[in-house]
């Protein structure tokens, strides 16, 4: 048959038409993916397959040009039942447990050493094996600053830019790559400590026996909290610099008006130290995801994955397996620190409503209240009151005021725990 097929690299999409295969030939690839740290932490292991469908609307084939943590999951087989563990020279096993689908952890905690050759052995639920090329954490560096100031865009907006200065501490630690997780907290803006119980309703008209109360909230949902991981390759070289630190290097950039910093603010920067090999890797992805046509200039065979069948054999496998040097830091910020005059918007256009108990097809009036609560997309505000919705048609009034749901209980946007971590 002759097949199409979709890779996604990034946000770039590009049809290749494929000459004629079989089924056989158009096996999935083996995709593997692991950064191990010189933390004492519980390392994982990600293993998945890449996908060939023939529904070119909704079904992609997995790319592993994306970074750790940021796969699109719903368009990916991972890879179960495998047996996976990680060899030093010394002789060392780490085993590694199946924990959900596809993702491995380390039976105990362990810290890679420094210039100490590793390696991946992965054994397939098919009776495959595997084998990464030798991986060494090969420098180490700490971050000595993490720091907001004010700054402006190459677009000329106004925002706050998060930096990032580091300094080596042993071993080659001339190129890096950084992550992050930005946390934020979240205030519903028209919270009220009421809320609507609807019960017996069946969404049938108003002859129906139903009953709607406002009861007393007993779920706290006016303060959220949102943690976000980076999606993006973020890389710097160092190499061939005396000084061999980093000075400013921009980690993050966030325009005024973004309601992620209107309440509280925080960022972990976690800075990576890498190899050449692995920074090579990363760049080439960089560069893919960068690209508007992906394979104008690279094709996917030219990106080197150091994991190969133990065999001999020659597959296609994807993914990069990696040892690092790693270290941390956290910085909080509030708005008014750098906008004392602003308040940036809300995430939605938050707006006071009223609406019949019930929708009469004649007349010209919104979707019914008792629908929009079964639904749940409204949330009390208060009984009604004239001047809060002035602009209501007279015969639509009805005997609340609500608001969009998201404005009234932010865990629609956000989790009401807040983090171990956090500082108000």
């Amino acid at each position: 048959m002759t097949l199409l097929v979709v890779l996604t690299f990034g946000a770039c999409v590009e049809e290749i038409e494929i000459a004629t295969l079989n089924e056989n030939e158009a096996e999935a690839a083996l995709v593997v993916e692991a950064v191990f740290t010189n933390e004492v932490i519980t390392q994982k292991v990600y293993l998945s397959r890449s996908e060939v469908r023939l529904d070119l609307e909704t079904d992609t084939i997995y790319s592993p040009y994306l970074p750790l943590g940021s796969r699109p999951v719903d368009s990916i087989k991972m890879e179960t039942g495998a047996t996976v563990s990680l060899l030093n020279e010394n002789g060392e096993v780490y085993s590694f447990t199946e924990d959900e689908d596809g993702i491995y952890l380390s039976n105990t905690p362990f810290a890679m050493e420094m210039d100490a050759n590793y390696t991946l052995d992965i054994n397939t639920n098919n009776g495959t094996g595997y084998i990464s090329d030798p991986i060494t954490v090969l420098g180490t560096s700490t971050i000595t600053n993490l720091y907001a100031e004010k700054a402006e865009n190459d677009n000329g907006e106004e925002g706050i830019a998060i930096y990032v200065d580091s300094e080596s501490l042993e071993g080659a630690a001339e190129y890096f790559k950084y992550t992050y997780d930005e946390t934020y907290k979240i205030v519903a803006p028209n919270w009220q400590n009421f809320e609507f119980e609807l019960t017996d309703y069946d969404g049938i008209d108003d002859t129906v026996d139903y009953s709607l109360e406002v009861v007393e909230k007993t779920v706290e949902d006016r303060i959220c909290y949102n943690t976000v991981s980076s999606n993006t390759i973020d890389l710097i070289s160092i190499a061939g610099i005396t000084q061999g630190n980093v000075s400013k290097h921009n980690i993050r950039f966030i325009t005024k008006d973004n309601f992620i910093i209107a309440q509280r603010y925080s960022i972990l920067v976690q800075q990576q130290v890498q190899s050449a090999n692995a920074h090579s890797f990363f760049k080439t992805l960089q560069a893919f995801s960068q690209s508007d046509n992906v394979f104008s200039q690279v094709q996917p065979g030219a990106i080197y994955a150091n994991v190969h069948r133990k065999d001999g054999s020659v597959e296609n496998v994807y993914g990069y397996v990696e040892a690092v040097g790693v270290t941390e830091q956290r910085i909080f910020l509030n708005y008014e620190d750098f906008f004392p005059e602003e308040t940036p918007p809300y995430a939605f256009n938050c707006g006071f409503e009223t609406a019949k108990l019930f929708n009469n097809p004649m007349d010209p009036c919104p979707q019914g209240l008792l629908e929009r609560i079964d639904l749940g997309t409204v949330t009390y505000y208060s009984d009604y009151v004239e001047n809060l919705v002035p602009n209501a048609n007279p015969i639509c009034v009805g005997p609340f005021i609500f608001v969009p749901t998201i404005c009234g209980d932010c865990t629609v946007l956000g989790n009401n725990i807040k983090p171990d971590f956090w500082v108000d």
